[in-house]
């Protein structure tokens, strides 16, 4: 075997949801950390499809590159991206390398256990708990979202209903689970799978939409609720998802559902939980706090053999 380059990376999963922390990227030159979001696509395309693209990665897999950071405020800076390209913030992304840099020794830990996290959308707040070496939690505050459009008509031959449209750290259509003739569960797996699939089909395709989430709020009255969210490549998010959780809220704080005092705990297809609480409501929308784990999955070392002929990999969905 020959040795072309050679990849670093801490795989870590938040709440079922997989992340690579990638180290030791070739260097370029860039003056801010919005200067490199936007050279990311072109001057990283061969590390980006090489380590997130099958066989070394899969379809659902987000790549993340902690750097120092920019900002003298701030502990670490981050980038996001996936296969289709860089992504502004990823909230679970944040705990996956908060979780990666202090148990691995990268970044020094704080008997406060505050830190700076600095994206291209700005400074981001965490507080870090280690028990033993360990994070054993990852509390973060989120940016505003907000109910953009309520009771959407959504026509199709086999549904007749409506959704919300919210705009979290992305824009989400919100479906309500009672509307359609089965449960979040793995055994409906099949019939939620058609879902996704029916749904982007017959989306408008002048809203800008490309996650939908089924919601089900019936154990609402316990401030539970049990989600799926679909990207519009009919890939389902392996979590209950940061953004889709926060959309979720915000869909029902704006309905009278919930109160500001309620917490709400929303739980995946295969049960997985993410914990959030509302902080304020502001003339921009609603912010939250929003807690959870990362596990450190692997430590890993990919490397490049030149007279490889799936070098860029591939993916199935």
């Amino acid at each position: 075997m020959k040795i072309h380059k050679v990849y670093s990376t801490t795989d870590v999963h938040v709440a079922g949801e997989a992340f690579r922390i990638i180290h030791h990227v070739p260097f370029i030159h860039y003056r801010s950390l919005e200067q490199l979001y936007e050279k990311f696509p072109l001057m990283y395309e061969e590390e980006k499809n090489l380590l997130l693209n099958e066989p070394r990665g899969f379809a659902g897999l987000n790549g993340c590159l902690a750097l120092p950071p920019i900002s003298p405020s701030a502990d670490v800076a981050v980038l996001f991206f996936n296969h289709e390209g860089t992504v502004p913030v990823h909230y679970g992304g944040i705990v996956a390398v908060i979780t990666s840099l202090l148990e691995c020794g990268h970044l020094p830990s704080n008997k406060s256990g505050e830190y700076k996290i600095e994206t291209v959308t700005g400074l981001i707040s965490v507080t870090a708990v280690m028990e033993k070496e360990e994070v054993v939690s990852v509390k973060l505050e989120s940016g505003p979202c907000r109910v953009i459009q309520t009771d959407v008509p959504f026509s199709h031959t086999q549904f007749n209903t409506k959704f919300s449209l919210v705009q979290a750290d992305q824009l989400y259509a919100v479906f309500e689970r009672r509307d359609f003739p089965f449960e979040i569960r793995v055994e409906d797996l099949s019939e939620l799978k058609r879902w996704g699939r029916t749904v982007f089909q017959a989306l408008d395709s002048d809203i800008p939409v490309k996650v939908a989430i089924l919601l089900d709020d019936s154990a609402l009255g316990e401030e539970r609720i049990r989600s799926v969210t679909f990207r519009d490549d009919q890939f389902i998010v392996r979590s209950p998802g940061f953004g889709p959780t926060l959309a979720c809220y915000t869909s029902l704080l704006s309905k009278g559902a919930l109160r500001m005092e309620q917490g709400l705990v929303n739980e995946s297809i295969f049960n997985s939980r993410l914990s959030a609480q509302a902080a304020e409501q502001t003339e921009n929308g609603y912010q939250f706090a929003v807690t959870s784990r990362g596990f450190i999955t692997g430590l890993q070392t990919f490397v490049l053999d030149p007279t490889d002929p799936l070098a860029a990999g591939f993916l199935l969905t």
